[in-house]
């Protein structure tokens, strides 16, 4: 099944930039996940902590 598959694609012009688009937005997004992970307040993160915790 892969074969017709590839074999279409490869009739595609320009196909080839498909690939490293994903791979550009999948590590563009991930990359900027981590820097807002790391860059968030201590101090937020310890109030979110606690929300289940508090009564209503």
């Amino acid at each position: 099944m892969f074969e017709q598959v590839k074999h279409n694609m490869e009739t595609i012009a320009g196909v080839a930039i498909y690939p490293i688009m994903s791979l550009l937005i999948f590590f563009i997004f991930f990359v900027g996940l981590g820097i807002w992970v790391f860059s968030y307040k201590k101090e937020k993160i310890e109030e979110l902590s606690q929300m289940p915790l508090k009564d209503k």
